[in-house]
């Protein structure tokens, strides 16, 4: 199976392309820079009309979503270990810190970064303010999660919830408390940024600002 990535550097594609260069799959990436507004362009809304990213070529068929596409890949490659199998003890919780991510957090990160464009520019700032502590109401639950000290957020081994939390751990550097500052996140994070696919993502990506 070979697959065709839609990608733009830190944007949501960057959990989809960790876990392609994690497990070894094969695929083409393609660049479409959200900061040149690709996105927009006549020939990326004719793989998604939504113009917006990631979108993976799959069987021929452009899919879409973060949290889907990392599903969906651990679903077509189960000996890649990224889900616990469905039917075992961990599937259930795997499930439910997927949609929490996805429903949750991600939708909240969008509201900080984009409250001025996306709504009436004159309450943004209320926008903005309930999605910090959406987002920060997050940090307390996956560092508590880690409270154990478990190296990974469903135990002591890799799954796509943490690929997608770190990126979405990422995207909070530039807020007014980063992620960072969470005491049992904190290690967490160093952790994850010192996995070689991830420092190989970050140079694929032209990535330098959080690093270990």
């Amino acid at each position: 199976m070979t697959y065709t990535l839609y990608y733009s550097p830190g944007a949501a594609s960057m959990a989809v392309h960790w876990m392609l260069i994690e497990t070894g799959i094969p695929f083409e990436a393609r660049l479409v820079s959200i900061d040149a507004g690709e996105q927009k362009s006549p020939e990326y809304l004719r793989v998604n009309p939504s113009g917006r990213i990631p979108a993976l070529m799959v069987d021929g068929a452009a899919r879409t979503e973060s949290a889907a596409l990392l599903m969906l890949l651990a679903e077509r490659h189960p000996e890649k270990g990224l889900a616990p199998a469905p039917g075992t003890a961990g599937r259930g919780e795997w499930l439910e810190m997927m949609v929490y991510l996805a429903n949750t957090v991600l939708p909240a990160m969008r509201d900080w970064f984009y409250a001025g464009t996306d709504g009436d520019p004159s309450g943004a700032e209320a926008v903005k303010a309930l999605a910090r502590r959406r987002i920060e109401g997050a940090w307390d639950r996956l560092d508590a999660q880690l409270a154990d000290d478990r190296s990974h957020l469903l135990g002591n081994r890799l799954s796509t919830a943490d690929l997608l939390a770190t990126m979405l751990l990422r995207w909070s550097r530039n807020m007014p408390r980063p992620a960072i500052q969470w005491q049992n996140l904190a290690p967490y994070i160093r952790r994850m940024r010192a996995m070689p696919s991830f420092i190989e993502l970050n140079r694929r990506e032209g990535l330098t600002d959080w690093s270990n």
